[in-house]
C-alpha cells in the first residue's frame, strides 16, 4: 500500500517542480547526455511509444525535455534533457546517494550485502 500510495506522489527535483514517480524516471531513462530516439525510450521503460509520448508531451510542457533533429536521418527525431531537466536528473540521482548513505549508515556490512541480495531478487522478479 505505502508503495503504491508513493508511486502516485509528486516530489520536487531540483527546480522543476513537482514530478510524478513516472515523469523523473521518464527523466531518468533519458539520461543526463540524452540524444536518444523516441522508440529507444520506449524500450528502456518497457512501455508503448504512446506512452512515451503522452510523457514526453507533459515533460515538454515543463520545459524538462526537447526535441532535435538526427544529425544522420531527418526523419527521425532526438530527446534530450534541458538544462532544467538536467536539475531534476541530478537531485534525483542525489536522493538515490542520501538514501544509500542513510542506509549504510544504519546497517552493518553483512545486513548492507542481505539488502542488496533482496533487491536484486525483487528486481528479478518484477522484470518476468
Amino acid at each position: 500500500m505505502q508503495l503504491q500510495r508513493l508511486e502516485r506522489h509528486p516530489r520536487n527535483f531540483g527546480d522543476a517542480g513537482p514530478l510524478t514517480p513516472s515523469e523523473i524516471h521518464t527523466i531518468d531513462a533519458i539520461g543526463y547526455e540524452g540524444g536518444i530516439l523516441m522508440s529507444e525510450l520506449a524500450s528502456r521503460l518497457g512501455v508503448t511509444k504512446g506512452a512515451v509520448t503522452q510523457l514526453f508531451s507533459r515533460l515538454e510542457a515543463k520545459e524538462l525535455v526537447k526535441r532535435s533533429l538526427h544529425p544522420d536521418d531527418s526523419r527521425a527525431v532526438l530527446i534530450s534533457l534541458t538544462e532544467k531537466g538536467k536539475s531534476a536528473y541530478q537531485a534525483h540521482e542525489d536522493v538515490h546517494l542520501n538514501f544509500y548513505k542513510e542506509l549504510s549508515a544504519q546497517l552493518d556490512e553483512e545486513e548492507i550485502r542481505i539488502f542488496e541480495k533482496c533487491i536484486q531478487k525483487l528486481n528479478e522478479f518484477m522484470q518476468k
